[in-house]
């Protein structure tokens, strides 16, 4: 910058030097010289006063920009460089420095997850990731909700603004049977070839519900789907009741009612025994059942949309809120705590 004073213009030569030189750059702004000047501005002839007065001004706030830049450099977290090229067996002392895993902990949800996932698994089924966001046809469509079906509205669902390649608004999944239709048909040539189709599809899944302590607008599923050649309820019932004793460790009664989903029919609610009470009620049930999920015997209408012929083939589906089984299990009374980020609860899992 120039300046029309000798004086100034002389003082942010050196003044630039003494920066440019000096270790602690901040010293800079208690110079001596830069004071002096402005103790003189009073002896100046008065119409020098304030033009002069604005000069040194002017000199001392790019004096304090170049030290801020230069305090916020110092302030600056050093990030260690990383060689994303370089193998990933290094020296020693070359190897970046991490932040150890044993500082945290896999959260209850996960935890339950796997192990749920881990029981199937040793049951014969293999898993498939559920999506966050979705189109209406898997959603709806390819499950017997055709358009202006009632029971869309049961879902509560999230609609967003962006739509998919037909024009129609994408939704966040209320279920993991969006995944349903696509299991169906990726597996339909090892149905053919005499495997059976054994699924199960862990997610999130969204709601616009009301929050309560039952009650989340975010929570997770395990949606299950097994289809081949002479499958019953009787194989439904067994398969689950299978799962829950296992996962509860204890002998259990199981209870299912009617009830209706589009995709399923027969349609079922399953209830087990209270695994706390043995049926005699207590506060987790109530009345010494559970209801936990919802399930049946795969719609034909189902089965046709992903190319399965239903004359032939038959099968079943559930969806489990896995997380109301976390509950049951370890005493907990409020879902929101799941998801609160609480670390006294969090720490028992630990």
């Amino acid at each position: 910058m120039e300046y029309e004073f000798s004086e100034i213009a002389e003082l942010a030569t050196a003044l630039q030097a003494d920066f440019e030189s000096s270790l602690d750059k901040t010293v800079i702004l208690k110079d001596r010289r830069l004071g002096e000047l402005l103790k003189a501005i009073k002896d100046r002839a008065p119409e020098e006063r304030g033009k002069f007065g604005a000069e040194l001004n002017r000199l001392k706030n790019e004096i304090q920009a170049q030290v801020d830049n230069w305090q916020a450099e110092q302030d600056a977290p050093k990030k260690e460089p990383i060689d994303v090229t370089a193998p990933f067996s290094v020296g020693e002392n070359d190897s970046p420095t991490l932040v150890d895993s044993r500082l945290g902990s896999q959260h209850p949800i996960m935890q339950a997850q796997d192990e749920m996932l881990d029981i199937f698994y040793r049951m014969g089924f293999t898993s498939v990731e559920s999506r966050q966001l979705d189109n209406q046809y898997y959603m709806f469509d390819s499950l017997n909700f055709p358009d202006g079906h009632p029971a869309r509205d049961e879902y509560d669902t999230f609609i967003l603004d962006e739509v998919d390649k037909n024009g129609r608004p994408l939704v966040a999944p209320a279920h993991t049977s969006n995944m349903q239709n696509r299991v169906l048909k990726a597996r339909k040539a090892q149905l053919e070839a005499g495997e059976p189709i054994a699924v199960v599809v862990p997610g999130r899944v969204f709601r616009n519900e009301d929050l309560d302590a039952r009650h989340e607008h975010t929570f997770y599923q395990i949606e299950g789907v097994y289809v081949a050649e002479g499958v019953t309820t009787a194989h439904l019932i067994a398969t689950l009741k299978e799962f829950m004793q296992e996962y509860y460790q204890k002998e259990i009664e199981i209870k299912t009612q009617p009830f209706y989903f589009p995709f399923t029919e027969p349609s079922f609610e399953f209830a087990i025994s209270c695994p706390f009470c043995d049926k005699q009620g207590c506060k987790v049930c109530g009345e010494g059942w559970i209801e936990l999920l919802g399930c049946g015997m795969i719609h034909p209408n189902v089965l046709s949309e992903a190319g399965i012929d239903p004359e032939k083939y038959t099968g079943f589906a559930w969806g489990i809120g896995f997380m109301r089984m976390v509950m049951i299990k370890h005493g907990i009374e409020d879902i929101r705590h799941f998801q609160s980020g609480k670390l006294d609860f969090l720490r028992q899992f630990a």
